[in-house]
């Protein structure tokens, strides 16, 4: 399938529900809006309050070096499940201790008809809606590579240069309708709006590849960071902190094969390569969220890890280690 059907002008709007109008969510809907696609935010409090009364404003890197433009975007919202409309496509981008609060709504919009797309960290945000109740054949498989925050109600900023998507059915999933002629058309026209609002996107047909790259990368950051409280540019520095952060990824790596993963032969390499590339200052949103003394995502990230280690006899010290540690400070983490 190409990464850009050559629909562009054609198609019908989307309908796109949003559960989750917070950085990741609330940038992305708004650029869908504003590209022409249907979208209702599922948001509250303030920032709902902001929505409904202004709009959403949207804020991006400009050609300045720390510089941003803004733009206003016009784009429904609302407070209650129960008033979500139906909805050809539905993303999920809550932080992941939340999922539960949405799933419930994910569930009854899939059963109308949508395809639910989760843009959470980790690796089993659809098993856990499957869980839930959202059919299988309706869950795609998403990972978003983006920095993007809420600053103030009815305001989200991107940060990063760079906006990338990427989507894919599951091999396990049931197949498209054998007389879709794109052979699956909703998934191409997920990709298409994404295009059209700017984002890099692309179709995968290995998601559960990506899933575990995304994983290796952000779970070895947030542990390495994590443990010691500090940038990753510290970290770096630090006498074996490399080596932390090459066994906390060769770690996941030998995981996810053993979960029947097929990751690339140098997938630690790449990926070590990857976070030694990344500015002295850049701090993982782990570490934020642990500052802050809320919840964090420990759970999905060397919870996982852990998890799946001792149920395929993988050992994984870095990450067991990073649980022990964190988890008594949040108490978020189970065994």
């Amino acid at each position: 399938m190409p990464d850009a059907p050559d629909t562009a002008g054609t198609a019908a709007p989307l309908r796109v529900v949003v559960l989750g109008a917070g950085g990741i969510g609330g940038y992305f809907g708004g650029v869908l809006a504003r590209a022409g696609q249907d979208v209702t935010l599922l948001a509250r409090g303030e920032h709902l309050a902001a929505i409904q009364a202004h709009g959403l404003e949207l804020r991006t890197p400009a050609e300045e070096a720390g510089a941003t433009t803004a733009a206003r975007v016009r784009v429904r919202a609302t407070s209650d499940p129960a008033a979500l409309p139906d909805a050809d496509l539905v993303l999920v981008a809550v932080k992941s201790y939340s999922l539960h609060e949405v799933a419930p709504a994910a569930a009854r919009l899939a059963a109308r008809g949508a395809t639910v797309l989760p843009l959470l960290n980790g690796v089993d945000a659809a098993d856990r809606l499957a869980e839930a109740g959202v059919p299988r054949a309706a869950l795609l498989g998403g990972v978003t590579v983006i920095s993007a925050a809420r600053v103030a109600p009815g305001v989200v900023e991107r940060r990063s240069a760079f906006q990338r998507v990427v989507v894919g059915r599951f091999a396990a999933a049931a197949a498209p309708p054998a007389d879709d002629p794109l052979g699956d058309r909703r998934v191409a026209d997920i990709v298409r709006a994404f295009h059209d609002a700017g984002v890099e996107a692309r179709v995968s047909p290995r998601i559960d590849v990506e899933l575990w790259n995304k994983l290796a990368f952000l779970a070895s950051m947030a542990a390495a960071c994590g443990l010691a409280r500090q940038d990753v540019g510290t970290v770096r520095r630090a006498p074996l902190g490399r080596l932390l952060i090459e066994r906390a990824v060769a770690e996941i790596a030998a995981v996810g094969r053993a979960h029947g993963v097929a990751l690339d032969p140098d997938v630690t390499a790449q990926t070590v390569a990857a976070i030694d590339a990344l500015p002295d200052a850049m701090r993982p949103s782990f570490l934020l969220d642990l500052a802050h003394g809320g919840p964090t995502e420990l759970d999905v990230l060397s919870g996982a890890v852990g998890r799946l280690g001792r149920q395929y006899g993988v050992p994984t010290p870095v990450h067991d280690t990073a649980v022990a540690a964190l988890g008594a400070a949040t108490n978020v983490v189970a065994p």
